[in-house]
């Protein structure tokens, strides 16, 4: 025999507490005489849906034959009465309590037994706008919000596959959010997506605030430096992904989107390489590579020369370096540590003061200090000239957490040349290359095409060939459908 609704309504309130927003509501069915009861969280749902769409049309209700069949009975309620296109039926109570705290309206039928959820939420969420964390000159202009259907939706738009999938789960003890995986059935590797889920369904948490916590219990290896998951907010970074094999994680409540698997070549890959003619993406890629070595090893590279190998140095060049560091009283090390701190002070002040204030501080405190700092005799005018060649070379790495890995590693660089000079540089370089080869993501090698020779894939790497030349996906991910288009299937076909 059912629950009455008064327990079961009760046995819902227990858990959800009996807080001010949460509306409880008991109606008679029109003229069927049938009890029923709905509850929803005000301040989350449509209240105006709700009357309209909902409450109207049940208290408005006539009476049948039929209304004393409790099941046939529900199915009038369901696909006649309440005028919503999405609603689902449940009998546990858990989902149902899910449902209620993301906005949705639980219906209680009397003498039976399931929980009916309707689709009313109104969650209040910022409007699209363009990324600020990825900036392209030529390119979209949409980036992602906190709302997942939203997100969703920037992706649906952009792909009109039919064997795009998405799984959905459920994360987080204390506060569930939603999560989804989405990838293209067709292309991706059933292997890579079967060991996402496999991660996924193992993360344990309470709340999952953000998509770096689920970055972080997925990850291959916790100790590498270097990500091993991309984050973007770009949904056409996201789509071009996906193209390729990849699987895509978006979590409710975050702008920004996993990618997997991930190598290190694509950390420094824009997503205007694919929207501008390839030799201008080639000139631009190549300038990045190098800019990238610049910010990781010119400050090391100034160390190792000034205190250990001199006679490596031109002579008037070095003659020009000794005298702009007379007077300096410290070495060369703790000159390099104290501006690439200073650098990275400013740095972090920048980025948590208002954007107004933190430009201007991170203007001025960088040629205040520099230049306050030389007149003082505390560093010389080469050094503020190195760390500041060092600092711009860094904003240029595209994807954010790739130029704090190299942040990182700099400093790695520079104690090792102040040991061993470039002796020390070169070992760390060892060390560095052979940590980068063992690491997986997902399977995946992270050095990319520079661990496997596969000529295919080298033509989307440091220089990038004609679109009409990348004929197929990178096959370091093993896709299904390893061909770009159906070209060849439409030879056929004439």
């Amino acid at each position: 025999m059912a629950e009455s609704l008064s327990n079961r309504i009760e046995s819902i309130m227990t858990v959800i507490g009996h807080n001010y927003d949460v509306v409880v509501r008991e109606i008679t069915l029109g003229h069927t005489g049938r009890k029923a009861a709905i509850i929803y969280i005000a301040t989350i749902g449509d209240s105006d849906t709700i009357n309209k769409n909902v409450l109207q049309p049940l208290m408005q209700m006539e009476a049948t034959s039929e209304d004393s069949l409790s099941e046939r009975f529900k199915e009038r309620v369901m696909e006649s009465t309440i005028s919503l296109s999405e609603m689902m039926e449940t009998d546990s109570q858990k989902v149902c309590i899910r449902n209620l705290l993301s906005g949705n309206t639980a219906l209680m039928l009397e003498d039976i037994r399931t929980y009916i959820i309707l689709s009313t939420s109104n969650i209040e969420g910022r409007s699209i706008t363009e990324p600020t964390s990825e900036s392209v000159v030529r390119g979209s202009r949409e980036g992602f919000i906190e709302k997942i259907s939203t997100n969703i939706s920037l992706i649906r738009q952009r792909i009109k596959d039919p064997s795009f999938t998405m799984l959905q789960y459920h994360v987080g003890k204390r506060s569930e959010r939603e999560l989804v995986v989405a990838f293209i059935k067709e292309i991706a590797n059933d292997q890579i997506v079967e060991e996402v889920c496999r991660r996924i369904e193992l993360i344990d948490i309470d709340d999952a605030a953000e998509s770096g916590f689920i970055e972080q219990f997925i990850e291959d290896n916790t100790f590498s430096p270097f990500p091993q998951v991309m984050n973007t907010e770009r949904p056409d970074r996201v789509v071009s992904a996906l193209m390729e094999g990849k699987v895509a994680i978006l979590l409710d409540g975050t702008p920004f989107v996993l990618l997997v698997p991930v190598t290190f070549p694509m950390m420094l890959y824009s997503p205007e390489d694919n929207n501008e003619r390839w030799l201008f993406s080639s000139l631009i890629r190549i300038m990045r590579y190098a800019l990238a070595l610049i910010s990781l090893y010119l400050p090391s590279l100034y160390i190792a020369f000034i205190s250990f190998h001199q006679g490596l140095i031109p002579t008037k060049l070095a003659i020009s370096i000794t005298s702009s560091r007379e007077g300096v009283p410290f070495p060369t090390f703790v000159e390099a540590m104290m501006m690439e701190l200073t650098i990275e002070i400013l740095r972090e002040a920048a980025i948590r003061l208002p954007k107004p204030i933190g430009q201007a501080i991170g203007m001025v405190g960088g040629l205040v200090i520099g230049q306050s700092a030389v007149q003082a005799g505390i560093v010389s005018p080469i050094m503020v000239i190195i760390v500041a060649v060092t600092a711009i070379s860094s904003y240029t790495v595209p994807l954010y957490s790739a130029g704090i890995a190299i942040r990182m590693l700099r400093f790695f660089m520079m104690f090792a040349a102040a040991v061993l000079g470039l002796y020390g540089i070169i070992m760390a370089t060892l060390l560095l290359l052979s940590h980068m080869m063992k690491l997986k993501s997902f399977g995946t090698n992270y050095a990319g095409v520079y661990v496997h020779y596969r000529p295919s894939d080298w033509k989307d790497s440091i220089i990038k060939f004609p679109l009409k030349w990348l004929k197929n996906r990178p096959k370091l991910l093993e896709p299904k459908d390893e061909e770009r288009s159906n070209s060849r299937n439409a030879k056929e076909g004439d």
